[in-house]
């Protein structure tokens, strides 16, 4: 019997199904024919690895990018290594003019080196002077977005270099001057191929941190090749971002990394951090004895003046006699009396006068001074005053009063007075 024969494979990967997959060298083979189309090009990197075999044609190193932890492998023919001006050693800032391979056995991408050149250190410091105006023109540098340091920290946050004199200089000296000071060491690679994601790394760990008030970025001096790191972009922009003041302690005087300008403050050496971390407590102390000793002066001097006026004032003729002013004052008292009962008594006669004269207007007016003229008024029984003689009957008991008395009186019957009906 024939074998069935197999369907062809697909020609494009994005033929390829569950039943119809390519096989692992097919897709190597792929892989390293596009790879193999890719022209020679210039790529720079820093090399963090080299191996160099005695006897060997061919050497190997690692060349990592600067500011993110991505490398590639490079292989390179030893005779490029020697036309250098210099050895090459781990850490060198290098381009490299290479062609892309494809390993299909391993799977692996290397770069074939055909020429490498280490980047000059004037060429360094061009780059960082672009890099400087360019972080400038975005307002990293500006003075109005960087954060004034706290006066006595809770905690001091360390960003050094393993057992290194900077991390020392720091903490011996704050110390000194505030021996309370409390420290949240981080020891990272201060140089180097890691030194960057290691820095980077320890500052947002220490910016996270609920009791860090300010962070130090220190390390000693040495050359532009070795301050590289702390001109790095990507450092440069997370201290920049960080919530916590960061003060840049890196190398001396003379060297001038770009973090100084990101910093919320520059010191020119470990030891100036120290100064600007913490106070000094021999200098708060004489500040605060000084502070006393003016108040004291303060105080005692305005009690003197205080005494003086007094003196002055008890030696006013008015305060000389201590029972001038109170006899004076007696005098006012019995004035304002004496003026308060003549008024009060010519209340009293105007009011009496008055009085009199009500009495009088209703001694005039009252019924008994019309009877006193020899008015008389005629009542009957039942004290109904009689007005009119048509109301009476003869014989009818009439009640008649007069100034000094009353009597009774009946009436008669005469021609005058009419007959009732």
């Amino acid at each position: 019997m024939s074998t069935p024969s197999r369907p062809p494979l697909p020609e494009r990967a994005v033929d390829t199904t569950a039943e119809q997959p390519w096989p692992v060298r097919l897709l190597s083979m792929k892989i390293g024919e596009y790879v193999e189309k890719m022209s020679v090009l210039w790529v720079e990197g820093q090399v963090v690895q080299l191996t160099r075999r005695p006897g060997a044609r061919t050497a190997y190193l690692t060349l990592r990018d600067p500011d993110v932890d991505m490398s590639l492998s490079v292989s390179i023919h030893v005779n490029a290594l020697d036309a250098m001006p210099g050895p090459l050693g781990e850490g060198a800032r290098v381009v490299l003019q290479a062609k892309p391979s494809f390993w299909t056995q391993r799977g692996s991408l290397m770069l074939d080196a055909r020429q490498i050149r280490p980047v000059g250190v004037g060429e360094l410091l061009a780059r960082l002077e672009y890099l400087k105006r360019h972080l400038a023109q975005e307002g990293l540098f500006d003075r109005d977005r960087k954060q004034p340091l706290p006066f006595l920290p809770r905690r001091v946050g360390l960003v050094c270099g393993r057992a290194s004199a900077a991390e020392r200089d720091v903490v011996e000296n704050a110390l000194r001057r505030w021996p309370a000071t409390r420290f949240e060491i981080r020891q990272v690679a201060v140089q180097g191929a890691t030194a960057v994601t290691e820095v980077t790394a320890a500052l947002a760990e220490l910016d996270a941190h609920p009791e860090v008030d300010v962070v130090v970025i220190a390390r000693g001096g040495g050359s532009v090749e070795d301050l590289l790191p702390f001109s790095n972009e990507a450092m440069l922009r997370a201290v920049a971002a960080a919530r916590t003041p960061v003060v840049s302690a890196i190398g001396h005087d003379v060297d001038t990394p770009l973090l100084d300008l990101v910093a919320d403050h520059r010191a020119s050496t470990p030891t100036d951090a120290a100064k600007a971390i913490v106070p000094d407590a021999e200098a708060e102390r004489a500040g605060v004895s000084a502070a006393r000793d003016r108040a004291r002066r303060a105080l005692s001097g305005r009690l003197h003046h205080e005494r003086r006026r007094l003196v002055e004032l008890r030696s006013r003729p008015v305060l000389t006699d201590r029972g001038a002013f109170v006899r004076t004052q007696r005098d006012v008292v019995q004035a304002l009396r004496d003026r308060a009962h003549r008024r009060v008594e010519a209340q009293l006669h105007r009011a009496h006068d008055h009085l009199a004269h009500l009495r009088f207007q209703v001694r005039a007016l009252s019924p008994q001074s019309t009877l006193d003229r020899g008015y008389a008024i005629v009542q009957q029984p039942d004290g109904v005053v009689v007005t009119d003689p048509v109301d009476l009957e003869v014989g009818d008991l009439l009640r008649v009063r007069v100034a000094r008395g009353d009597f009774g009186v009946r009436t008669v019957g005469t021609d005058d007075v009419p007959a009732r009906r």
